[in-house]
């Protein structure tokens, strides 16, 4: 364990990727198979490997008190020390009794204590395994058991880069361990059988969550069309990234967050059930509103905001009446795996026509669509109820775009039907599982807005008296480390709010009474008029009357804008004036 923190330590210490893949597969390469495999998932970031459905259901709150009743310090020590870093693990750290000296607990241990407390049931109960872990390790091995149970390692390391460390460790090709990780959702699998030269026996693992692709941001058509001159054109859409992993039957769906919300969505289920084949496809999930004349013919429907989408965010059990009142489509626009074999190496055109074959062969009759209204419609029952027969499936309609003019004209017809704006994808593109590029653009509303992670709240005044109406939210810093930049508490509905006051309540670090600091895991997209220099926030920065736009649970705090881009929104607005 103490060698482990000390790569951790070190990775976190380089910006260099380079850097950071030499320690790793230097590592690797040191210790023994079963450990090299352990290290492998818990540098992923993870507890288990993507396939598992354990979870450890670790609250900051429980390791909070554990770290409280073993260094013995106060709440205004803990608060202060968590403060200054930003960081449960760092902070412990900082508080470590010197008579803990740890170093005799392996690896193979720490994955058995965590295995004990994933099975205790019970907040008491955990967070006495929680202590029992914590009380064998040292200063800088409880920093790094701490990042791990609290799910938030944070050292600059991407499950990508650990196959690349993986490959260099081992002399195999980056593409044989990428594709055997995506088979069988097992990096630590994966390890075995590159130091066994037997990658080539993986074979597909369905329902584990594959890597997103992500797109690169645009700021004009201009731009857009100097990375790629031949686009593959498709509404941006205002719902949610969702991967589907049906076959024989099952059905699992999972965000971009790699989080299965199948619960959430149980219309949806049937739908995919009925796949004559196996299958992965990469789509979102729409909020839909169902028009119609009053006579039983049906028109075309259309998206509705996110904010309607989010009544549905999180729930595990959904009422027939939630359904009725918020229908949901899934609208695919790729597919990963289909005919018994990965698709993601072949070029974005054949896997076009591959899901639209696709599509066409679902048992549910899906709905047509003309390039006029790219949007899609959608059939009901008589009465005008959700019924069988309601397509749920719809393929993205797409267009070719050549010119900067094309992408002006469809960016506008987009915003007009509610979407967000557009993706642009190279037609040649192969599918880069959690990468972000220029193969794949994005070109959003023309207001900038920043993706921020909530780091504490406050309870708010007059009839928002009783709830956690305040936010402060943070930007990450170069070292990934989250930085305050501002406060709002306008933008989310009472119902909303009053979701977040119990979420945030199950969720406190410390308690200060009016004022609480809160585990960093809640996103939130902040409109705002301008920003300005600031010495108050610890990013330099401070936003000039920002509004809440809408939570985004389907976005990671690991995937919050950065400082960084806080200076160029800046620079840019100074160079406007």
């Amino acid at each position: 364990m103490l060698r482990f923190a000390q790569l951790c330590e070190a990775v976190a210490g380089t910006t260099k990727k380079l850097e950071k893949r030499r320690l790793v597969a230097d590592y690797f390469r040191m210790q023994p198979e079963q450990t090299a495999s352990q290290a492998a998932i818990f540098l992923s970031g993870k507890v288990y490997p993507a396939f598992s459905e354990r979870t450890l259901s670790v609250g900051g709150a429980i390791v909070w008190r554990a770290v409280q009743q073993l260094t013995g310090k106060s709440e205004e020590e803990m608060a202060e020390a968590y403060r200054r870093h930003g960081d449960l693990g760092a902070a412990a750290r900082d508080l470590w009794p010197p008579e803990f000296t740890g170093s005799v607990l392996m690896l193979p241990d720490l994955a058995k204590l965590l295995d004990d407390i994933a099975t205790a049931r019970g907040p008491a109960a955990k967070q006495q395994h929680v202590t029992a872990l914590l009380q064998q390790c040292s200063a800088l091995e409880a920093k790094y058991a701490i990042k791990l149970l609290v799910g938030d390692l944070r050292i600059g390391m991407r499950e990508s880069l650990v196959e690349e460390a993986i490959a260099a460790a081992y002399e195999r090709t980056e593409l044989a361990v990428r594709g055997a990780n995506m088979l069988l959702g097992d990096i630590g699998e994966t390890l075995r059988l590159a130091a066994e030269g037997r990658l080539q026996e993986a074979r597909m693992r369905l329902f584990h969550p594959l890597g997103f692709m992500l797109a690169a941001e645009v700021k004009s058509s201009e731009e857009a069309i100097s990375y790629i001159t031949d686009a593959h054109v498709e509404d941006k859409y205002d719902g949610i990234r969702a991967q589907v992993h049906c076959g024989d039957g099952r059905v699992r769906i999972f965000s971009r967050t790699q989080d299965e919300i199948s619960e959430s969505f149980p219309e949806l289920i049937p739908i995919f059930a009925s796949s004559p084949e196996p299958l992965v496809l990469d789509g979102e999930i729409l909020a839909w509103s169902l028009l119609t004349d009053g006579s039983g013919s049906a028109e075309a429907g259309s998206a509705l905001p996110f904010s309607a989408l989010q009544r549905r965010l999180g729930r595990k059990r959904v009422s027939e009446k939630m359904m009725q009142d918020v229908p949901v489509v899934y609208v695919a626009f790729d597919v990963l795996y289909a005919g018994g074999e990965l698709t993601i190496d072949r070029p974005l055109r054949e896997r076009s026509e591959m899901l639209t074959q696709i599509i066409s062969r679902f048992p549910v009759v899906t709905a047509q669509r003309t390039l006029a209204n790219r949007q899609g419609n959608l059939l009901f029952d008589e009465a005008g109820k959700i019924g069988a027969a309601f397509p749920r499936l719809l393929r993205a309609p797409c267009i070719s775009a050549q010119t900067a003019d094309e992408i002006d004209r469809l960016f506008v017809e987009a915003r007009a039907r509610g979407n967000e704006g557009l993706m642009m994808k190279n037609v040649n593109s192969l599918y880069a599982p959690g990468r972000r590029g220029h193969a794949w653009l994005k070109m959003k509303r023309e207001l900038a807005t920043l993706d921020c992670v909530i780091t504490g709240v406050e309870f708010g005044n007059g009839r928002r008296a009783g709830v956690l109406s305040d936010y402060t939210f943070a930007v990450r810093g170069p070292e990934g480390q989250l930085m305050n930049i501002g406060k709002a508490y306008s933008g989310l509905t009472d119902a909303e709010i009053a979701e977040m006051t119990e979420w945030f309540k199950q969720h406190t670090l410390t308690d200060f009474g009016h004022f609480r600091l809160v585990e960093p895991k809640i996103v939130l997209e902040v409109a705002f008029n301008n920003i300005m220099r600031s010495e108050r926030h610890e990013s330099g920065f401070a936003l000039r009357f920002p509004r809440i736009v809408r939570l985004r649970p389907d976005k990671p705090p690991e995937e919050a804008d950065t400082v960084k881009r806080v200076e160029e929104i800046y620079m840019s607005q100074h160079r406007a004036e």
